[in-house]
């Protein structure tokens, strides 16, 4: 018989009366990385906090090792071995990586602290898990993978033999998940049970042993990670077969909608030319740091340039000028929804008036049922669930959230949709939905621009798309590039000043050749 760590027993728990865990029973067998996933809503994050004690369950029970938790005592399952690492992580950003470590377990000569001790263990800690951290560096100071590996190294030093990592790459960059990665395998090598929440198909595999599905409440899948295959784990998350996840494309009309000529962005390495046609998606690509998010945010006024021309359909728009890009039907949705894209504690309807509320007032009087019905509209065209306009947008699920942000530029024209990581932390199903949101944009004659750190969204949803590496364009894949089977590879290639082939240079691959005025062609 497999041996057990952690055992939950028909756990459920409720909400003002609406379920949200039904009845849960899971086994955690020591050294195993379980993989937890489901659409957003699911109940992945309750079950989470009631192993750890921070919810009480209305009925079930939590046993560590042989022993009954406490419920509802976070203190009892720090106790009994249970850590949490959430996605918004609990780190002391003023004190240091060795003050972080030892918070509430300090080590003291008599009634001083001994400092000198805890920098030493704390070094010898790091070395374990291979991390080159300076113990007194300022915790804030450290990017957020780094501070959550810290967070991860803490919960291994108090003992913990069951650690729970919510979302753990939702914030970091691509360059930062290996180090994630090797730090789950070295604690699976000490025997750690460990719980990963994740929406991405990659991830499951590179790092789960198991995988366990949740939909509604309920427990859809629990089955080895080599018996099942992704459809198998995506159609239990969303409860259908989703047939394909990006929508087919309509070729681009010839006009351009949006012309972008010599714009010099602050910081970037060279100036930026491209167009886009009405109905064209133009993905960029490229590392975290290459430029992409600095781009959208110039071309919409939002970060200051210093010389070049935007035009759109025609018309000249000025540069710096938010207001401007607005008044001329540009649209820019945000990388972070949370911090730029949404005000969580507000409604559905006042989210979604923001961006033009002078369409619904006169006189400095909102227009209450013009408003209504306008976002009311806008939202039914991108299917929102909601309980209705009032309903707080900090309630509403990731992919509803995200939804809300796309939806609100709506209520006026939109020429131009500058996207920037549109499905950042939404689940497969939501994805789906958004990918669908976004062709029909095109097809309605937008030009769509979409940043995005996934190559296969890149890939699925963009008719071209450009790969950026300091601020600068330095390549260019049409479609049959994109389709190409090496074009992960020769996008990381250009991504990273790495000599190589461009996709499909070879004899039987049309080539994607770098346009007159690329950097390419300098070369």
């Amino acid at each position: 018989m497999t041996e057990t760590v952690l055992e939950c027993a028909d756990i459920s728990k409720s909400f003002g009366g609406v379920p949200v865990l039904k009845g849960i029973s899971l086994n955690l067998a020591p050294g195993t990385v379980t993989a937890l996933a489901g659409e957003n809503g699911a109940g992945k994050s309750t079950l989470m906090k009631i192993v750890s004690g921070q919810y009480t369950a209305d009925s079930g029970t939590v046993t560590v090792q042989g022993a009954h938790l406490a419920a509802g005592n976070t203190r009892d399952a720090v106790r009994h071995g249970v850590a949490i690492v959430p996605q918004e992580l609990a780190s002391i950003e003023d004190m240091t990586v060795y003050e972080n470590l030892f918070v509430g377990r300090e080590l003291t000569v008599g009634p001083f602290l001994n400092r000198r001790a805890m920098i030493s263990e704390a070094e010898d800690t790091l070395a374990v898990f291979d991390v080159s951290i300076p113990p007194t560096a300022r915790m804030g100071s450290l990017p957020v993978g780094l501070r959550q590996i810290v967070e991860i190294v803490k919960a291994a030093r108090t003992g913990a033999r069951v650690v729970m990592l919510d979302e753990p790459t939702s914030a970091i960059s691509e360059r930062e998940v290996e180090g994630l990665y090797k730090i789950v395998r070295r604690l699976r090598e000490h025997g750690v049970a460990m719980v990963y929440t994740t929406h991405k198909m990659a991830e499951i595999r590179a790092i789960a042993d198991r995988v366990v599905v949740l939909r509604d409440g309920g427990l859809i899948l629990d089955e080895t990670i080599d018996r099942v295959s992704d459809d198998d784990i995506v159609t239990a998350m969303i409860g259908r077969e989703l047939d394909a996840l990006f929508p087919s494309r309509v070729p681009p009309k010839s006009d351009a909608v949006l012309e972008v000529r010599d714009l010099q962005v602050d910081g970037a390495s060279e100036p930026v030319s491209f167009s886009v046609r009405a109905g064209e998606i133009v993905g960029l690509a490229g590392l975290v740091g290459a430029g992409r998010t600095e781009l959208l945010e110039a071309i919409f006024g939002a970060r200051h340039t210093s010389a070049g021309e935007i035009v759109v359909r025609g018309r000249a728009v000025k540069r710096n000028s938010p207001a401007a890009a607005i008044t001329e039907g540009m649209a820019m949705v945000p990388e972070d929804r949370k911090i730029s894209g949404v005000v969580l504690s507000m409604s559905v309807l006042d989210n979604g008036s923001l961006p033009r509320l002078s369409s619904f007032s006169v006189a400095g009087w909102l227009r209450g049922k013009a408003r209504s019905k306008a976002v009311s509209d806008v939202m039914t065209s991108v299917r929102l669930r909601s309980s209705g306009l009032g309903q707080l947008v900090g309630t509403l699920s990731g992919g509803n959230q995200q939804k809300v942000v796309l939806a609100r530029w709506l209520t006026g024209e939109v020429n131009v949709l500058l996207l920037d990581e549109p499905t950042r932390g939404v689940d497969v199903g939501a994805r789906s939905e958004i990918y669908r949101i976004i062709t029909e944009f095109a097809e309605a004659g937008m030009a769509v621009v979409m940043a995005s750190s996934d190559m296969p969204e890149i890939i699925g949803l963009s008719h071209r798309a450009f790969v950026m590496r300091d601020g600068a364009f330095v390549g260019e894949l049409d479609r049959d590039a994109l389709d190409h089977p090496t074009v992960q590879e020769s996008v990381f290639r250009m991504a990273t000043a790495l000599d190589g082939p461009k996709p499909g240079h070879d004899t039987s691959t049309p080539t994607a050749e770098a346009r007159p005025d690329s950097p390419e062609a300098a070369q």
